[in-house]
């Protein structure tokens, strides 16, 4: 799978941009936000319907403008498909797939694929159990779109049923509660399983891919809220004896949102001992695993996005990154100076949302 060629007009600072991009090794080099990052972003976009760097789809409009708009040909083994994307600043969004309409964002995700590192990538590692829940369920739906809509189901029943918890008062059971259980352990089970999977196939491409930048081992373990050989069946279990407590602090206590991923180099947790060299080289290999996994599910390379990825590595890993890389399919890297730009690769300058190739 690769991009073929790009087009953006109106989406962040890029006015307007044509590009065609070339197989391999392409990087994108300017100073700070000049656009090189907008981008991989567009790139992205492109293929998720969604910004690994905002929530909303309001700050990738440029000033000025109503709507953003994105076009690209993706060739893929089973075929070429085009993507057309009018990104509105309010309201629906309008996406095309060789001209027809595409209503779900796992509708797209399912042609065409796509994996993104980010430097805030390193809260992966450093930050809170929810940043890395976050990437679980990335990891999940990248593999299998459709799962995403487990874990909306799974979202809307936990919300329903903490406001529950939350308005009842008494010591006992507000009534309901049952009903939701049944929902949170059908939907809840579901996102647990993915999550699993996608841990399974992850986790060792991920810790290979940090021997050979940084040298050393990285373990990645799932630990997830609820365990057991039926998953239903011990969240049933689970919610059962943990009742007087949520009943006590009014919210629900068991779940995929109370998982969590185990990381450590060398033997010694990440969070707590890792430099922030082991952290970013961890954060960034977590990516390359999942692009690597992703790989071998659609029986074909992804289009693999970096941002800055050398800069929180030491020379010898950055040399190191660099070969991993080489090997892989199209890879797109945004970089602050030529320096940092890998041997043989394309390259396009970039300067006030202009990209030039240079």
């Amino acid at each position: 799978m690769r991009l073929a060629w790009l087009e953006i007009r109106d989406f962040r600072n890029h006015e307007e941009t044509r590009l065609e991009v070339p197989p391999g090794l392409v990087v994108a080099v300017g100073d700070n936000a000049q656009g090189k990052t907008n981008l991989l972003e567009a790139a992205h976009y492109l293929s998720s319907l969604g910004s690994p760097r905002v929530s909303s789809d309001q700050p990738l409009v440029r000033a000025g403008a109503d709507s953003a708009f994105l076009r690209g040909e993706v060739e893929t083994a089973s075929g070429k498909a085009l993507v057309e994307i009018e990104v509105r600043s309010t309201g629906a969004n309008k996406v095309r797939v060789n001209g027809s309409g595409i209503r779900r964002k796992r509708d797209l995700r399912q042609r065409v694929r796509s994996v993104m590192f980010i430097p805030e990538d390193l809260a992966i590692v450093q930050g809170e159990p929810e940043d890395r829940r976050r990437f679980l369920d990335q990891a999940t739906e990248s593999l299998w779109p459709v799962a995403e809509a487990a874990r909306q189901s799974y979202e809307r029943a936990l919300r329903q049923r903490n406001r529950l918890l939350k308005e009842h008062e008494g010591p006992s059971a507000p009534p309901g509660l049952d009903a939701w259980d049944v929902e949170l352990v059908t939907h809840g089970s579901a996102v647990t399983a993915g999550r699993g999977r996608a841990m399974e196939r992850t986790a060792p491409r991920a810790s290979g891919a940090y021997q050979a930048v940084a040298g050393m081992p990285l373990m990645v373990a799932y630990r997830a809220s609820v365990e057991g050989p039926d998953l239903e069946d011990a969240f049933r279990a689970a919610l059962a004896e943990r009742r007087e407590d949520e009943i006590v602090r009014r919210r629900t206590l068991v779940g995929p949102h109370r998982d969590d991923l185990d990381l450590a180099v060398g033997g010694l947790a990440a969070r707590r001992f890792a430099s922030h060299g082991e952290s970013w080289a961890a954060a960034l290999c977590l990516r390359l695993g999942l692009a690597e996994a992703l790989a071998e599910e659609i029986e074909e390379p992804s289009l693999l996005l970096l941002d800055d990825p050398f800069s929180g590595l030491d020379p010898g890993r950055r040399r190191r990154l660099g070969q991993v890389l080489a090997a892989r399919g199209q890879v797109l890297l945004a970089v602050p100076d030529r320096a940092q730009v890998p041997d043989g690769a394309s390259v396009w300058e970039v300067e006030g949302g202009s990209v030039r190739p240079a």
